[in-house]
């Protein structure tokens, strides 16, 4: 084979488009949320992690009494509890993501499901905490300030109260769907769009 021939062949080899069928293309689209799903549920671990060292002090910054440190580290513990229980479900589903192979419908599935699974147990865990914290701060009142608390509840009538406890429920059901949806379901959407795409395929 002389030179002329050789050089035919590279050029026809380079000019050859790889035929990639459609199916592949869409599901390496979904990569990209998924990666961006995979980050964010890193970085939530370690603000979670700081935010539970950080409440750790909490007693001893605002100056608590010995009665309600004691009465703090109770509610920090169940918090704690919860939160370690939480962390175990995403640290493996998060483990297990980082082993699948994404050239396939099935594991692209997989992740959807899971991942949807998990912020709605993030979301339950939000609650939670949140409650477990509103909890303390009525004792906390009602412990430390009870004088200026009667004063208060003297005044307001029952339906005032229940009104602004339901009002308060709204509020961190609100704030804890809008967070779940900004940080993890828009991403998660994308991800459902590429499995309906590759459904109706």
């Amino acid at each position: 084979m002389n030179f002329d021939d050789l050089k035919n062949d590279w050029q026809a080899d380079q000019s050859a488009e790889p035929n990639i069928s459609e199916d592949i293309l869409e599901t390496k689209q979904a990569k990209t949320p998924i990666d961006i799903l995979r980050k964010k549920m890193k970085h939530e671990f370690k603000y979670q992690i700081v935010a539970l060292i950080l409440m750790a002090a909490f007693p001893y910054l605002f100056g608590f009494s010995p009665q309600m440190k004691l009465v703090y580290l109770a509610f920090y513990a169940i918090t704690c509890g919860f939160t370690a229980h939480y962390f175990f479900k995403f640290y493996r589903f998060y483990k297990n993501s980082c082993d699948m192979t994404m050239d396939s419908r099935k594991s692209i599935l997989w992740f959807f499901y899971e991942m949807k699974l998990n912020i709605e147990l993030y979301k339950a865990l939000t609650y939670i905490i949140a409650f477990i914290w509103v909890g303390f701060i009525a004792v906390y009142l009602l412990i430390e300030k009870t004088g200026a608390v009667n004063k208060v509840l003297a005044k307001l009538s029952p339906t005032y109260i229940l009104l602004n406890c339901f009002i308060t429920i709204v509020i961190i059901g609100l704030i804890t769907e809008l967070w779940a949806w900004y940080y993890y379901g828009k991403y998660l959407a994308r991800v459902k769009k590429v499995v309906d795409e590759l459904d109706y395929e």
